[in-house]
C-alpha cells in the first residue's frame, strides 16, 4: 500500500464565524472544497455541505437564540477511519445552551410542516454523528462523513 501524498488540506481548517446567518454561505464553500478535494462525488457534496448548514444552523436558533454576535467554530478535517476508509470529519462548537445529547432528535416526519428538519438531514447524511456536552459549556457535534468504498455505490 502506497502512502498518499501530502497536500495543502491535510491539515484541519479551523474557522470562527459570527452567529449571523450570512457567514453560513462562507461555511458551505469552505465545505464544498473540501469534499470535493478529498473526491466525493456531486451528491454527497450537496449532503455533506447541506447537513454542516443544518447544524450551524440549529446552534444559531436553538444554541444562541437568534443572537447574531456570538462565535460558531467549525473545524474541517480529513480522516482516516473505518477500516481505513478516508473521511470528512466537519465539528461544530458553540458556548450557546447545552442540551442532553439523547434529547436531541428530529419531530416526527408526520408532522408535515416547513422547518425542523435538520437533525432527520444530518443523522440521513452522515455516516456518524455525535453530540456532546464540554465541560466548559455549550455543544459540539462532530460529524462524519466516508467515501464510499471502491466497489460500493454512493449513499
Amino acid at each position: 500500500m502506497t502512502q498518499r501524498p501530502a497536500r495543502s488540506m491535510d491539515v484541519p481548517v479551523d474557522l470562527a464565524i459570527c452567529s449571523d446567518p450570512e457567514n453560513l454561505a462562507f461555511v458551505r464553500r469552505a465545505v464544498e472544497r473540501m469534499a470535493r478535494q478529498e473526491g466525493f462525488d456531486a451528491g454527497d457534496v450537496d449532503g455533506i455541505v447541506l447537513a454542516t448548514d443544518e447544524a450551524i444552523a440549529n446552534v444559531m436558533k436553538h444554541g444562541y437564540e437568534g443572537r447574531k454576535d456570538c462565535t460558531i467554530h467549525v473545524r474541517l478535517e480529513r480522516i482516516a477511519g473505518r477500516e481505513g476508509r478516508r473521511g470528512l470529519q466537519m465539528t461544530v462548537r458553540d458556548h450557546g445552551k447545552q442540551v442532553d445529547p439523547a434529547m436531541i432528535k428530529g419531530r416526527d416526519l408526520n408532522d408535515v410542516r416547513p422547518g425542523g428538519l435538520g437533525v432527520h438531514i444530518i443523522r440521513s447524511v452522515m455516516d456518524e454523528v455525535e453530540y456532546t456536552c464540554p465541560s466548559d459549556g455549550g455543544m459540539q457535534l462532530r460529524m462524519v462523513k466516508y467515501l464510499p468504498d471502491r466497489g460500493e455505490a454512493s449513499s
